[in-house]
């Protein structure tokens, strides 16, 4: 166990492509709810004891919608309940939420990486999909955590965002890669039930990129990213070498983690275990100090290797054969050789220096080459 994910379902404002677990701050909960977090790391804590945490990534919502002294009781319980020492502390912030007060108060606590959600440098696109800062609050932010000294900065980028253009993408990369940052991450717009854009795009009223235009997009950042030295280490991650983000490389890598919070998810001594989402739920629970699972998957071996392939193509390196046999003590090629046949002669999939992994064109089919590993 190496890794801790804790939610902070609060925003000031909801994006309308956000399908995460989250709600307006005002008139919540929230100095209950920080209670109940707390306490739940610690019930955990007692059932599964970890010796020691390498990253912790708190993420939302937006953690950064605390106000200064919630903040601070946060980072204290965490520090205090969760066997972290030194690793990757990340708090994703929203550009404009995040004080020089509040700056101050993560790096006390020892938060050495931050991850902005930026989306677009044009504000008439940033208003079209619900974003509540500007492009100039994301220079400020920016500007104030290298000042105190938080110099590990990822930014999120997001493409075929409704009436966006090709010309307009290039110019967010262009004024991305002039921030000389050492992460970004790069996701195509995707439009989720429950959602605003999904009932506008119901209603005929959203206005995407055609698929065509989406791809040229991607091919672009790919492009972009490469030209300024920077490595496409996930599909949808670039980063320097050395500042990949180790918590989602946990993810991928298909390893152990903790998930605190209302809709949290971990992934324990095999078992997928999910957290009730609303707050009420979540925290009746832990009154009661019971955990508030909602529910709880044992995974079978066939599972684990799917979800080994599944989440492990993602990653450019690919999937390592001699990784997969030592840990599931079957040949990869023996238990997947009909997909690894048919992804391969479509040229979406190679073997590369011991490892499987997606060519440049099956990048663009990702989530078609890893649903071709759900065994039936």
């Amino acid at each position: 166990m190496r890794a801790a994910y804790i939610h902070i379902p609060f925003c000031q404002h909801i994006c309308h492509y956000c399908d995460f677990n989250k709600v307006f701050i005002e008139k919540q909960p929230v100095d209950e709810y920080l209670v109940m977090l707390i306490k739940e790391m610690s019930l955990t804590l007692e059932q599964e004891p970890a010796a020691s945490l390498h990253t912790i990534f708190v993420g939302g919502g937006t953690p950064t919608a605390l106000n200064e002294k919630q903040l601070a009781v946060l980072c204290k319980g965490i520090r205090e309940t969760l066997p972290f020492h030194t690793g990757e502390f990340t708090f994703e912030a929203n550009p404009g939420d995040l004080s020089k007060e509040k700056l101050q108060i993560l790096h006390e606590y020892g938060v050495n990486r931050l991850s902005f959600g930026v989306q677009s440098f044009h504000n008439d696109l940033l208003e079209k999909i619900g974003r509540s800062h500007r492009a100039e609050d994301v220079y400020t932010s920016i500007e104030h955590a290298q000042a105190i000294g938080i110099n590990n900065i990822s930014i999120d980028l997001m493409y075929a965002l409704p009436g966006q253009t090709e010309a307009q993408f290039h110019d967010t990369l262009t004024k991305a890669i002039a921030l000389q940052l050492p992460h970004y991450s790069i996701y195509s717009l995707i439009v989720e039930p429950k959602t605003i854009f999904y009932n506008l795009m119901k209603k005929g009223k959203l206005h995407l990129p055609t698929e065509d235009s989406e791809a040229s997009m991607y091919e672009l950042a790919m492009d972009v990213m490469q030209e300024a030295g920077l490595h496409q280490y996930e599909i949808s991650n670039f980063s320097k070498q050395g500042f990949e983000s180790k918590h989602n490389l946990v993810y991928w890598n298909n390893e152990a983690y903790y998930g605190f919070g209302a809709g949290a998810h971990s992934y324990i001594n095999g078992i997928r275990r999910s957290n009730y989402g609303p707050l009420k739920h979540y925290m009746t629970p832990l009154t009661e100090n019971k955990l508030p699972i909602y529910e709880e998957q044992l995974l079978t071996v066939k599972e684990k290797m799917e979800e080994e392939m599944f989440l492990g193509l993602r990653k450019t390196a690919g999937v390592s054969i001699e990784r997969f046999e030592e840990k599931f003590s079957y040949k990869l090629k023996d238990v997947f050789t009909k997909p690894i046949q048919a992804m391969t002669s479509r040229g979406l999939l190679e073997e590369k220096e011991g490892a499987l992994r997606l060519t440049t064109r099956g990048k663009f089919f990702g989530n078609e080459v890893f649903q071709a590993f759900l065994l039936s």
